[in-house]
């Protein structure tokens, strides 16, 4: 979790509750903390409850369809005809048809309701819930301290203490790009050393740009250094058998540090491994990694 510098509306004391809290998320300005409750249980029921409306709907204009098959030629063209349906159904004395002109208009309005529940279910199923680091941080805050100290109490009371105990059921409306396996872990282990401002309440803030700048410098120096590295290295050597040992220790050098240290798919990592392998490969049999002879 990483914020900017400390404005003088963060200094103001905010009463402890839904105020404390908004301000504590309000204060980063790198959004991480904006965690909330994705209530799936109550999405799900409602998503439940929306299709079996829909189906108890499509019943009873199933059933409408098959009584006017055995009606008069009028009310079947009805079924083919808007603007006859719309002309009979405005009629006060034939309630059939504005039995079913109702029927068709609560269809749409239900069909619009559970169709744009499912959308926004959707959306918010591809937004991955907080980091284990940024909701514990978030709990150091909402539970002001260590949640297992005698002090410590929620901020939010009610049934609304318990709303941030179960990760899988939250959501973090903003997450962090690039979170290849370097950059979290220097977050993770290295965060004090990129410190953003002071430490509060026990929380530990971060500058998100310093470690970004960081990871770039760092992964340029080290994909220059498998390099270059192992070209001076093969310049030097001679023997054949040592020179196929050491490409086969820098390419896997290469390999690990690529599947460790980034998020490249498989089939970009063999793409990477080959190309570096290749450029070993070439510069050996190449006149270049010949020792000039004194």
């Amino acid at each position: 979790m990483a914020t900017g510098n400390l404005d003088e509306e963060s200094k103001v004391q905010h009463l402890t509750g839904y105020p404390s809290l908004a301000a504590f998320i309000a204060s980063d300005t790198d959004k991480t903390t904006a965690i909330f409750k994705r209530f799936d249980e109550l999405a799900v029921r409602n998503l439940l409850y929306l299709q079996s409306e829909l189906a108890e709907l499509q019943w009873k204009q199933r059933c409408f369809d098959q009584e006017d098959a055995r009606s008069d030629m009028d009310t079947k063209q009805c079924a083919r005809n808007w603007e006859a349906f719309r002309r009979t159904a405005a009629q006060p004395d034939d309630t059939r048809q504005k039995d079913r002109m109702e029927l068709m208009r609560q269809i749409r309005q239900n069909m619009k309701e559970y169709r744009e529940a499912l959308l926004f279910e959707s959306t918010l199923a591809s937004i991955p819930p907080p980091s284990k680091r940024v909701l514990n941080a978030f709990r150091l805050d909402f539970f002001n301290g260590p949640r297992d100290s005698k002090t410590s109490f929620p901020t939010l009371g009610g049934h609304s203490a318990d709303l941030y105990d179960n990760i899988d059921d939250l959501v973090a409306l903003r997450v962090q790009e690039d979170q290849d396996r370097l950059t979290t872990f220097v977050q993770d282990r290295l965060g004090c050393l990129f410190p953003a401002r002071p430490s509060e309440r026990g929380i530990a803030y971060a500058s998100d740009r310093a470690i970004s700048s960081f990871i770039a410098w760092f992964s340029t120096l080290l994909a220059a250094v498998l390099l270059i590295g192992a070209i001076v290295v093969l310049y030097k050597v001679q023997p054949p058998k040592w020179r196929l040992g050491l490409i086969a220790a820098f390419t896997s050098l290469f390999a690990g540090s690529v599947g460790l240290l980034t998020n490249a798919r498989r089939a970009e990592l063999f793409g990477a491994t080959a190309a570096y392998a290749a450029v070993l490969v070439v510069f050996v049999s190449g006149n270049l990694g010949e020792v000039p002879s004194s």
